[in-house]
């Protein structure tokens, strides 16, 4: 059973079945509190692992796997609307496009239940989210980290949310980045595709790992200066983390990350003289098709100021 431990460890039993047990049957059995659906949601967002690894929904389980569920939502009683002030770039009666700023979470988990842009939406759309994502992530079709800028896009109900998700997973929506790395870069461009799996050791990131998932982003130099390199970085497929932990991998980890930056701004006090409120990325431009009209849209949000700031500091 499930308690209010966002961390669940599961031993499974050498079971009779020689062909074994799908990852998501065996957790609907041992698992009753969890609907199947949800199970496939967590396996999707990588909140379920096995042996320390994301898995399939499919995987056949034959006994001794060790399964982490680890659950970032609060229970729907803590979900509160609150009047949070949002950048809506645009909106109408099936979705709309927000302009986040760094330091907000993009939904409640890991204990963090207010202040986050879903209890704003909640206030700021009065109850016209789609429900796909769980009570807890109503309208939540792609997300941003806590202190990464910029646009995403969020469904109103449930058709939309649908088809905005088979976008980006089809890759026809197009997400776009303007990062600041730590380093000169020598290359003008490049292709990055490295898969991303839980780190082996450390829980709240990710790493390279042999079998995780498979990631492609995609990068080109903007601007260099004396020490930081200005790029734009186009994404193929959507990991946590993504972008960060391929710059870093490169060795050019994003300016301002906590995570994934061991050189010298890696750190809070480097941000802070840096003027930054986040990490130095941002999603600039978005676009995909309605919907429901199928007309293209297009959105790009210019730099946040303090990203700005920066920059014209450096030049």
């Amino acid at each position: 059973m499930i308690t209010d431990d966002p961390l669940t460890e599961l031993i499974v039993a050498t079971g009779d079945d020689p062909g074994g047990i799908r990852l998501d049957v065996y957790l609907a059995r041992e698992v009753p509190d969890l609907s199947r659906s949800r199970i496939q949601k967590l396996i999707e967002d990588e909140d379920i692992l096995v042996n320390d690894q994301p898995s399939k929904a499919s995987l056949k389980l034959h006994g001794g796997e060790r399964i982490t569920i680890e659950l970032q939502e609060p229970r729907e009683l803590d979900l509160q609307a609150e009047d949070i002030p949002l950048n809506i770039v645009y909106q109408d009666e099936f979705l709309a496009v927000i302009n986040k700023s760094a330091g907000m979470v993009t939904h409640p988990g890991a204990g963090i239940y207010t202040g986050t842009l879903v209890n704003a939406l909640l206030f700021h759309m009065r109850g016209t989210l789609s429900g796909i994502s769980g009570t807890v992530r109503p309208g939540i079709v792609h997300r941003l980290d806590k202190d990464t800028s910029g646009l995403l896009v969020i469904a109103k109900e449930d058709k939309s949310h649908r088809d905005l998700a088979e976008q980006i997973k089809s890759k026809s929506a197009r997400r776009d980045y303007i990062a600041l790395v730590e380093g000169v870069m020598k290359m003008d461009q490049g292709t990055i595709d490295k898969p991303i799996g839980r780190h082996p050791t450390k829980r709240k990131q990710m790493a390279i790992v042999t079998e995780g998932r498979k990631a492609i982003s995609r990068f080109k130099v903007i601007e260099r200066f004396s020490k930081f390199t200005l790029v734009k970085v186009m994404l193929e497929t959507g990991r946590t983390h993504q972008i960060r932990v391929h710059m870093s991998s490169l060795g050019y980890p994003v300016v301002g990350d906590l995570l994934y930056n061991p050189k010298s701004t890696g750190n809070e006090p480097a941000r802070h003289k840096l003027g930054l409120k986040g990490q130095a990325l941002h999603a600039a431009q978005l676009s995909f098709k309605h919907p429901i009209t199928g007309m293209l849209l297009e959105f790009e949000a210019p730099l946040p100021e303090d990203f700005q700031t920066l920059l014209t500091q450096l030049t």
